[in-house]
């Protein structure tokens, strides 16, 4: 067979494969005849109510001299770590607003950090590709900095998200720039599983984040530049349980809804989505009308402790809290007088619900509680 016919086959086999892609993006738009907000208002189901007295801030974290690109509260709520762009990590004790912790990092190119369920390690990665744990009662060598404990490497991509298994302190997930998320026996720095690359059903760009399944740990979610979220279980590395279509947009945050049963996404086409992980379906579009054209992306997302609250962090600076129910945007944290001068770029919730904490290219911290006679929701 000759070339041009080869290249002929190819192109026709091509449009064939986004043929059907358009069929099925259709098929999928069939199906979603009604959202979660739609059946809820017809239920008549009242909104949240919820304003700017409701979430106050009540501490600042200074201490970081470049911009702040990830946070983490350990399970017992009362410390925080933070990586920012001066290449530091520093661990706080959220009630006193006191650093514990500064540790310099081997690489100052770092884009993600995670606390171990049991709050003695931390682990980060970033652009050189290796995710760091750090033994937090190590003793620090001669000039005062804390020594890496373990280095996981075999990622061939940039180290963009980590978390720990929860209740492990011996096992953590890190999705990569190289088109995979692997799982790390940390004891042995050995890769348990690889999810993605040379399968079918893996990503076919950079993965942007991952989110574990805190009912059920041997499930984990995952968002990539090819506009999917993927469903893995950690005991079948070789294909993805499900992949959940929607976005026109990079994944930048993926996080599982408290019941385990649902998860959140938030992307560069400035919505968020609540996807069903035993259906399939999209539940519901999270998305805020801009007066011009520029669409500011979601950097990072987290739900309350309920799930009726969704946080969302965009680029343009703003914070919307949403009713997930109703889908509606009940306060902008973003516009409010004590808030960031600069863009939210990571948020997280205390593992009680009662606070949530924002990080910011401000190169400051907030810790949010919720006010006044407010319950947590």
């Amino acid at each position: 067979m000759s070339v041009s016919e080869l290249k002929e086959r190819h192109v026709a086999a091509t449009e064939t494969v986004n043929s059907l892609r358009e069929r099925l993006k259709q098929k999928r738009l069939l199906l979603l005849d009604t959202d979660m907000a739609t059946y809820a208002r017809a239920q008549e189901r009242s909104p949240v109510s919820f304003g700017p007295t409701d979430l106050v801030c009540c501490r600042t974290l200074q201490g970081h001299t470049g911009k702040v690109y990830s946070l983490d509260w350990t399970p017992e709520r009362n410390r925080i770590v933070s990586a920012s762009q001066d290449g530091r990590l520093i661990v706080w004790n959220a009630l006193t607003s006191q650093k514990t912790h500064a540790i310099k990092l081997p690489c100052a190119w770092v884009m993600t950090c995670a606390f171990s369920p049991t709050g003695q390690s931390v682990a980060c990665g970033g652009l050189d590709s290796v995710c760091s744990i750090f033994n937090l009662n190590s003793p620090t060598d001669k000039d005062g900095n804390l020594p890496v404990s373990r280095m996981l490497s075999g990622h061939k991509g940039y180290v963009s998200s980590c978390q720990y298994v929860p209740d492990e302190d011996t096992h953590l997930i890190t999705s990569s720039g190289d088109q995979t998320c692997v799982l790390w026996d940390i004891t042995t720095g050995i890769r348990t599983s690889v999810f993605g690359g040379e399968f079918q059903s893996g990503h076919t760009a950079d993965v942007l984040s991952v989110s574990i399944n805190g009912s059920n740990s041997r499930m984990f979610v995952s968002g990539s530049c090819d506009s999917t979220a993927r469903l893995w279980d950690t005991r079948v590395a070789s294909r993805a349980v499900r992949t959940f279509h929607g976005h026109e947009g990079d994944v930048g945050a993926v996080k599982f809804f408290p019941d385990g049963n649902r998860f959140g996404t938030g992307s560069d086409d400035g919505t968020c989505r609540l996807f069903d992980i035993r259906t399939g379906h999209q539940l519901q579009v999270y998305y805020h009308q801009h007066g011009d054209n520029e669409i500011p992306h979601v950097i990072s997302i987290a739900f309350s402790i309920s799930g009726r609250l969704l946080f969302a962090g965009y680029s343009n600076g703003d914070c919307y809290v949403w009713d997930t129910l109703l889908a509606e945007a009940v306060l902008n944290l973003g516009s409010l007088q004590n808030s960031h001068e600069g863009r939210i770029s990571c948020l997280g919730l205390s593992a009680d619900g009662s606070a949530l904490c924002t990080g910011s290219w401000d190169t400051n911290l907030k810790i949010w509680a919720f006010g006044g006679h407010r319950q947590v929701i």
